[in-house]
């Protein structure tokens, strides 16, 4: 009896026991992101529960036990835990999620400031390296040619230089980084992107639209930052080949080690080689240009207290490149029977950061950069250096609801060349006159948080050109977050650039026109406006779709202009005595299904005019309409990944030579698109292979011919009149000159590539 009375008291306090209920409260997030709308369940007792705009939710009257909470939102994993209720139970349950949609990458180019994408004020367009692994170039300047308002523009048809436009401007209004530093200015803008072993790239920020507020000259148009990998990030050793049926081999090697306990260091080497003699529109003339080109990268990582920044890069280049006609060897390099265009170009970079040892946070950046060029193009020679030093700091301090950025940057420039450019001629002598610019520096920004919906940064920079004297740029960016799923930017600012002629326009070089400066160039200046709307959506069977809407304008004082119609036997370089403008619209989706296909797409319109003597015209060179697309789908039953890219341009207007030229004055809409298969069973080990251009486009289709009389490109037998103005004869029956600017799209045609990738971590 004693026994049974004992069970049945310690029954009936269990019965109690059971009876005890708690209130639980938590909040559910992603990266410090509050999720809103998001569904939470305690399974076993069939509860929900919907969080608000702070991510809260709250349990009433849940008996003590153990239980499984899941949390589910559209756009992010769903999470599941087992939890156990006691009297003891008194903290706050948080929950992590992990989003689907690739918005809270971390970015740094737009305030200088490591942070979450979604909570920049700035707009940042991010590319990672799996999505460069899509569509594998040999370069990160061929890498661009599937983003969304980015495109890689060839500005020779000899020797295939180019540069980056972004929003239809050309390759001088933006600004590249390696880490925050600037490494390519004036001469180094056609070759700065080509070199760049792809196994250091960690990602790749790219902003549209002026930043000079922060980084001063040349951040007109945009920027583009490469972010290295931290060594903590870097595999142990990478391995990157493949090669295409054109002959081209591509190779990336990237393998750290470490010395001592302090030191890490990050290594990569990039060589890229060509060597066939390609002339598929038998115009004599080589379709794409010879090249020969390695590229050296070391990254050094310290580690000190308090984990404090201290890292060390360099990188070296060289490049041997030659386009012209098919039977050009070294030999004739200069002189006048046999043109081609050849360029040896060596290239030094040197960059530095290192955090202060003080309770502030305080950095001090540098950068150094070499730049030697040796260039013939027919007998035209053109020898240049370009040496550039860079020093900058920052500091980094927050005061109650500001976050301030205080700086002072010094930037000085060496620039010669054998050109009219870096020449004094008077009547007694004729002299060398390198260019030489210093420009010191400082800025400040503040990055007010009002809530956690409301951020404005306010940005201002002053600096002073040793040439062209005092220069001030502000910025502004407003960001509102209605929740999760919906984020309103505005960005205000200005950007200037500093002009160096002949370093930013290849034509200058090459054919046979003579360039005419009408009078002294000044700086240029910009003003922007960007609205952008981005918004994530959960939509029927399964998908989710994130879309980024942007709206730009763009005002252009003392345009430079190089203007190739008014004469056909010149380029006549001068400020634009009016005004220019670009305006368009950007969209940007993101598709993601749940049967594991991912659809990117973008498009972009824009208008760039040009504004004179009340008379408004098209800028050469630009097209209203571009596409591009990325679709990925993973079959894994069978490890296998299928990419299929592409892009997609309207006609844009052409520079001919004369009313005569028979070449086409537009071009055609045009696309380049690509598909790749990957096979990665293996760990570490990845096989892919696939077509480049499959449609086989380039520009020798629609055209008679792209080269201008490459049949006698030093114009032996052309004739002119006692103005100057070509003749038209029986063997010219155009009236034209040689010229080779009359190129849009890459001259590669249709290819198989096949490669291999392998990754120790």
């Amino acid at each position: 009896m004693k026994k049974e009375f004992i069970v049945l008291f310690f029954l009936i306090h269990l019965n109690l026991f059971s009876q005890e209920t708690i209130e639980i409260q938590g909040q559910v997030q992603s990266k410090g992101i509050k999720i809103e709308f998001a569904q939470v369940q305690i399974v076993e007792l069939k509860k929900i529960r919907i969080t608000d705009i702070n991510g809260g939710f709250i349990f009433d009257s849940i008996p003590f036990g153990s239980y499984t909470i899941k949390v589910i939102e559209p756009n992010y994993e769903v999470f599941e835990e087992i939890i156990y209720l006691t009297n003891l139970t008194n903290e706050p349950l948080i929950f992590e999620l992990k989003s689907l949609i690739q918005i809270d990458e971390v970015v740094v180019t737009g305030t200088m400031k490591t942070v979450l994408r979604s909570e920049s004020p700035v707009v940042v367009d991010i590319l990672t390296l799996k999505f460069l692994k899509k569509n594998p170039t040999p370069s990160i300047f061929d890498a661009l040619q599937t983003v969304n308002g980015v495109r890689p523009q060839l500005n020779c048809n000899v020797c295939n230089t180019g540069d980056i436009h972004i929003n239809g401007l050309e390759g001088p209004y933006t600004m590249v980084l390696i880490d925050g530093m600037p490494i390519v200015s004036s001469l180094s803008t056609v070759y700065g992107l080509s070199g760049i072993p792809n196994s250091l790239v960690d990602r790749i920020e790219i902003i549209k639209g002026p930043a000079s507020s922060l980084y001063g000259s040349e951040a007109v148009g945009g920027l583009i930052n490469i972010i290295t990998k931290p060594s903590y990030k870097a595999p142990k050793l990478t391995v990157d080949v493949f090669g295409t049926s054109w002959g081209e081999l591509s190779t990336d090697l990237g393998f750290k080690f470490t010395i001592g306990k302090k030191a890490t260091v990050l290594n990569a080497i990039n060589y890229y080689n060509f060597q066939q003699i390609i002339d598929k529109n038998a115009d004599h003339f080589t379709d794409l240009t010879l090249q020969n080109r390695i590229s050296f990268f070391q990254k050094w990582n310290f580690e000190r207290k308090e984990n404090r920044i201290f890292t060390i890069s360099a990188r070296y280049m060289y490049e041997d490149r030659w386009g012209g006609d098919i039977d050009w060897s070294s030999k004739f390099r200069g002189g006048d029977s046999i043109y081609g265009e050849s360029i040896y170009t060596n290239r030094v970079e040197l960059l530095g950061k290192y955090e202060l040892p003080t309770k502030e946070k305080m950095f001090v950046s540098f950068s150094l950069t070499n730049h030697q060029q040796n260039s013939v193009y027919g007998q035209t020679k053109f020898n240049a250096k370009q040496s550039i030093g860079f020093i900058q700091y920052t500091w980094d301090k927050k005061v109650n609801k500001h976050d301030l950025l205080i700086g002072s940057a010094l930037r000085y420039t060496y620039y010669d060349d054998n050109t009219a450019a870096t020449i004094i001629e008077n009547e007694k002598e004729i002299k060398n006159n390198p260019s030489e610019i210093m420009l010191p520096g400082i800025f400040v920004q503040d990055e007010i948080n009002f809530t956690e919906k409301q951020k404005l940064l306010l940005g201002l920079r002053y600096d002073y050109n040793s040439f062209h004297g005092s220069i001030v740029t502000p910025r502004l960016a407003y960001k509102y977050s209605f929740n999760s799923k919906n984020t309103f930017r505005l960005n205000m600012g200005s950007g200037y650039r500093i002009v160096n002629l002949f370093t930013e326009d290849h034509a200058a070089l090459t054919g046979s026109r003579t360039v005419e400066i009408v009078s002294e160039l000044n700086p240029e200046k910009s003003y922007n406006l960007n609205l952008n709307y981005m918004k994530n959506i959960y939509m029927k069977k399964g998908l989710i779709l994130s879309m980024d809407l942007s709206c730009f304008y763009t005002y252009f004082n003392n345009r430079i202009l190089a203007d190739y119609l008014s004469d056909p036997n010149k380029i006549i370089y001068n400020n634009l005595n009016g005004y220019a403008e670009s305006k368009g619209l950007s969209l940007n989706s993101d598709f993601s299904f749940k049967s594991g296909l991912k659809i990117l797409i973008g498009a972009t319109y824009i208008e760039n005019s040009l504004t004179e003597s009340k008379v408004k015209r098209n800028q050469l060179l630009t097209e209203k309409f571009s596409g591009v697309w990325t679709l990925s789908y993973k079959i894994k039953k069978i490890f296998l990944s299928i990419d299929y890219t592409g892009n997609l341009y309207s006609p844009m207007e052409l520079p001919l030579l004369s009313e005569l030229d028979p070449r086409d004055q537009f071009s055609p809409w045009w696309s380049i698109q690509n598909i790749q298969v990957t096979f990665d069973k293996f760990k570490q080990i990845e096989i892919y292979g696939g077509v480049k251009n499959l449609l086989n486009w380039t520009p020798f289709k629609e055209n008679e011919f792209t080269i201008a009389r490459s049949n006698d490109p030093f114009d032996k037998s052309v004739q002119f009149d006692s103005n100057g103005n070509t003749l038209v004869t029986s063997n010219n029956p155009y009236g034209l000159t040689f010229d080779p600017t009359y190129i849009y799209a890459p001259t590669q045609g249709i290819r198989l590539f096949l490669g291999f990738r392998y990754n120790l971590k």
